[in-house]
């Protein structure tokens, strides 16, 4: 240790003899590498797990299924089998409950040679799949708020949340632009119709998502919004011309990917001006998929497919099959699929016959496992259950809840300065709700002010 001596000559003189043996364990211990962590770099953590891979496993970690804390112990052994024998690379965790889920998370990363990424729907928070958490405003709401900051920091609280949670994907912020009014599967998760105003909200959504180490996923490309079919039921059909996507539905995502958005859905969109073959939907196209998104867009990151149970493609394709297809097309990660062992098999029975090779299998791996360093899976901790519901649940989660929906209250009209309302004790006052039972928060808290008639509308009542 002739440094270390040389460094801490005078030092060492000047102490008593007492402290010279804890100094010298001290220097031992720093120049012994077996009494620290090897940390690996992330080219050296993918290269290590990518060649400790059969040909069979590394395809596994293309798949990400459902999963769920609310269903049977049958249920819980299919994903065990899944986790354990086909070594699938992700979860998508849907209904259930906070606690439970994170028992399942512990229990599968335990199985999984390779740690999963456990990913949600959580567009307003976690409560869009799970009881017991908080409810955050919906985007259409967010989109009256003036200040973007305020979006920032809803996507880092349910950042904050997710990784209590053990979840890593949040699969959100949907940009798509709600240009269709009797769109069925969109409208109040978009932030509007502005393009402009979409963009700006969804990329701080996730930025607030992605600097807080939870990957963002920008949905549904190219465009959702001016569809008039819900994709889980049949195929919608989009007959735009190139000019208008390119200037409205593609705009969302040119600005979200130069803000270094890591990953993208794409949705089950039949789109002519992009694929004229009959049929054919954009998560399955090679030059939506490939060619608009990866070549023209310049995008780097993950590409997820929509949920392959979804009727936009598996009532025109066969378990196993569509898999394929949406693998050839350029996707990334499998999401939701119905039969990961003949998907499996049949990827490589391609892979034999070179419609896709090793090689780029291995880049789609390679790419995952990033992914997976980025959000520190290389080096898991299960997640802590003690204090795990409080924790979701505090008092600064509930409060930037409160805030979010003050700052969205937006006055249209303000005709003869009407509001506020000056004169209680001789004004008649009425309250009307639609959709809610009479009696609900919003009129008890208004009878607090003044004496108040309340009526209800249900939501399903007749002209």
């Amino acid at each position: 240790m002739p440094i270390i001596q040389n460094k801490y000559k005078k030092l060492t003189r000047a102490v008593s003899l007492s402290f010279l043996p804890a100094l010298l364990l001290l220097t031992l211990s720093w120049n012994n590498p077996s009494s620290q962590k090897k940390i690996q770099t992330e080219d050296q953590w993918i290269d290590s797990v990518l060649q400790s891979m059969t040909l069979e496993q590394r395809i596994g970690q293309l798949f990400m299924v459902a999963a769920y804390s609310n269903k049977t112990d049958k249920h819980t052994k299919e994903i065990e089998e899944l986790v354990s024998k086909y070594n699938i690379g992700g979860l998508i965790f849907f209904q259930g409950g906070p606690v439970r889920q994170a028992n399942l998370t512990n229990h599968y990363q335990s199985l999984a040679k390779v740690p999963l990424m456990i990913a949600m729907d959580a567009e307003w928070g976690l409560s869009m799949r799970l009881d017991s958490t908080i409810t955050y405003p919906k985007q259409m709401t967010l989109g009256a708020i003036q200040d973007n900051k305020q979006i920032y920091s809803m996507g880092k609280e349910i950042a904050r949340q997710c990784r209590r949670l053990g979840v890593h994907i949040n699969f959100a912020p949907s940009i798509d632009i709600n240009s269709n009014p009797n769109n069925p599967v969109i409208g109040v998760r978009s932030f509007g119709e502005d393009k402009f105003n979409v963009a700006a909200k969804g990329s701080a959504y996730m930025k607030g998502l992605q600097d807080n180490f939870v990957m963002a996923t920008a949905k549904h490309f190219p465009g959702h919004g001016d569809t008039e079919t819900d994709s889980h039921l049949s195929l919608p059909v989009i007959k735009h011309d190139r000019k208008r996507l390119d200037n409205v539905e593609l705009y969302p995502f040119r600005k979200l990917i130069q803000d270094s958005i890591k990953s993208i859905m794409v949705g089950h969109i039949n789109i002519a001006a992009l694929d004229s073959q009959k049929n054919m939907a954009t998560t399955l196209s090679r030059l939506v998929v490939t060619d608009l998104l990866k070549n023209e867009l310049g995008f780097k990151g993950l590409v997820f497919t929509d949920a392959l149970n979804m009727k936009g493609v598996s009532s025109l394709h066969k378990p196993g099959e569509v898999d394929l297809k949406a693998l050839l097309a350029g996707n990334d990660v499998l999401l939701y699929s119905e039969d990961v062992p003949t998907a499996i098999e049949k990827i490589e029975k391609a892979i034999r016959k070179e419609k896709i090779t090793e090689d780029e299998l291995n880049q789609k791996v390679r790419r995952i496992l990033a992914a997976k360093y980025w959000l520190g899976l290389n080096d898991y901790m299960p997640v802590e259950t003690q204090n795990l519901y409080q924790d979701l649940n505090n008092q600064k989660a509930k409060a930037l809840q409160t805030e979010l929906y003050a700052k969205a209250l937006t006055v249209i009209n303000n005709k003869n300065n009407l509001l506020p309302f000056r004169i209680l004790d001789t004004t008649s006052f009425a309250s009307v709700t639609i959709g809610l039972d009479s009696g609900n928060i919003f009129q008890n808290m208004l009878s607090n002010y003044a004496s108040f008639d309340h009526f209800s509308i249900n939501k399903n009542a007749e002209e």
